[in-house]
């Protein structure tokens, strides 16, 4: 028996699911209106008080945190993050972190089965603007095929995977590929967007695995360094 809050804040939607051993019993999700993410620290404030009195008010007493770890928007990351930090430390429970591109194959995996050949690869995509991606590849074991990476998207791309495997692009980053990229190998799935109804499959496992972040010290993987601008009405 497990119960577990999901939180995922990596791009401009906000979603929190509870899942009840691998089952959703609670999803709400609202956009943020940016893809940077930033209305996220007062939108899922409300949705987890909304989850936590729902299983408060059924008497489902919580077992675990999981978190969308990224990569995507820096601020919506550390939103998500900190907010699964403090429900943890506020009810003791475990943390679970959840590779975000990986959370976005579960989706694929469930609704796209059929369609996927024994060797297809799976290749989540998140916009990082202009032609930049962060992407990885997965078989359909999510067994890692490409590592986590930012990826500049030319007409080249992918070219030596095409060429043996038929590769399955979806998330908001691929929709910047479909002019580019048309090697017949290519095949491109609408509609997939990292949320937290998605998450239990993968939480489910760590937690019967008993894979769980440090509270303290854990941090989301941001992939590439943050760095602020200034604002231009200050120059």
């Amino acid at each position: 028996m497990s119960c577990i809050l999901h939180i995922e804040t990596s791009t401009d939607i906000c979603s929190v699911a509870v899942s009840q051993d691998g089952a959703n019993i609670f999803f709400e999700s609202t956009g943020s209106g940016s893809t940077r993410g930033g209305g996220n620290a007062q939108q899922l404030g409300v949705l987890v008080d909304q989850a936590l009195s729902f299983t408060d008010n059924h008497a489902i007493p919580f077992d675990a945190v999981a978190v969308s770890s990224g990569p995507g928007s820096y601020t919506g990351l550390r939103i998500g993050v900190s907010m699964a930090k403090g429900v943890c430390y506020g009810r003791n429970l475990k943390l679970i972190s959840l590779p975000t591109l990986q959370i976005m194959t579960v989706p694929v995996l469930l609704c796209h089965a059929d369609e996927l050949p024994e060797d297809a690869l799976l290749c989540p995509m998140i916009d990082a603007r202009r032609m930049e991606v962060y992407t990885a590849l997965y078989d359909r074991a999510l067994k890692p095929v490409m590592d986590v990476q930012p990826m500049v998207i030319d007409c080249k791309s992918f070219e030596d995977t095409l060429a043996q495997h038929p590769v399955y692009f979806f998330g908001n980053g691929s929709n910047k590929c479909k002019d580019v990229i048309s090697h017949p190998n290519a095949h491109f799935i609408d509609g997939i967007t990292p949320l937290a109804k998605w998450m239990s499959p993968l939480a489910e496992k760590k937690h019967a695995n008993e894979e769980f972040e440090d509270v303290a010290y854990f941090e989301p993987f941001y992939l590439k360094e943050f760095v602020a601008l200034k604002s231009k009405k200050l120059l």
